[in-house]
């Protein structure tokens, strides 16, 4: 195997450097920002602090009701993110395994739905969510299931096509094999192709829980004062006479910590199903 050239390797140092430099110094800054009195913050930006406080990370909870949007992420994240998994398991699995009459037109109208911004759809729920909520009494608009139900909008579509793609790769005799043992279409689902697609569900879940909890468009709009999610609620850190930079900071580290925790314990499941699904 020939020898990799010193130049080279000297390139790639500077140029790892230059990116974990690129990556790391705005992480520095919000850090470091985050512990700072709000008068260092507002002033002359310096690289060492004169001063460290905590204050800024309990001062947060008070300034807006923190804690209860962080309940609505978690559950509006949470949720969709099952339903959108749930739904595109059976769905998929009936694509990669059946052929029935649609199926193409399925398949392309699924993956079409992937070209258009969200924000086409955007007055059409609005209105769709008031009329049903005139009509019927249904209260969508400024609900948590509202806002669920539009996650899955643009959720689902991907989560399906992912997962066609995934299931198609997991061979067909492992289905014959266990209709054979007297599996039916649903155990086969959830004793052979669930088990053996682990991966892929699991690259699906983090994209359907990362969509959701950061989405800023859908959420401003089709929520209210009790149903706000945290990627709308920190605006309100940002009054008409001030702006709390240090608290800004502070909450923007605290709420990436799910993100940041759950893609470190599904690591090893997300690169093994993003590398799947990139050889496919």
């Amino acid at each position: 195997m020939p020898s990799i050239p010193a130049w080279f390797r000297w390139a790639r140092r500077v140029f790892l450097t230059l990116l974990a430099g690129f990556v790391l110094l705005p992480l520095y800054v919000m850090a470091s920002s985050s512990l700072k009195p709000l008068q260092d913050v507002a002033g002359q930006f310096r690289w060492l602090p004169s001063g460290l406080t905590i204050r800024p990370y309990i001062d947060i909870w008070d300034t807006v009701p923190l804690a209860r949007y962080f309940v609505n992420s978690l559950i509006v994240a949470g949720a969709a993110t099952v339903c959108s998994v749930t739904v595109a398991v059976f769905a998929a699995y009936a694509v990669s395994r059946y052929r029935f009459r649609g199926r193409r037109i399925f398949t392309v109208t699924v993956l079409s739905t992937q070209m258009f911004p969200g924000i086409l759809f955007l007055l059409p729920l609005f209105l769709i969510y008031v009329n049903i909520g005139n009509l019927t009494g249904i209260a969508l608009y400024g609900s948590r299931g509202g806002l669920i139900l539009t996650y899955l909008t643009f959720s689902l579509p991907f989560s399906i096509w992912m997962l066609i793609g995934y299931f198609e790769s997991i061979p067909r005799a492992l289905d014959e094999a266990a209709a054979v043992d007297g599996c039916g279409p649903i155990g086969t689902l959830a004793r052979i192709v669930v088990p053996a697609a682990v991966p892929g569900i699991v690259a699906v879940a983090v994209y359907a829980f990362m969509t959701a909890w950061g989405e800023v468009l859908f959420a401003s709009i089709m929520t209210n004062d009790v149903t706000r999610t945290l990627s709308v609620g920190l605006q309100g850190y940002a009054t008409q006479n001030d702006v709390y930079w240090n608290q800004v900071m502070a909450a923007s580290l605290v709420v990436s910590v799910p993100i940041v925790a759950g893609f470190l314990l599904l690591q090893r499941y997300l690169i093994a199903g993003l590398t799947a699904g990139a050889v496919k």
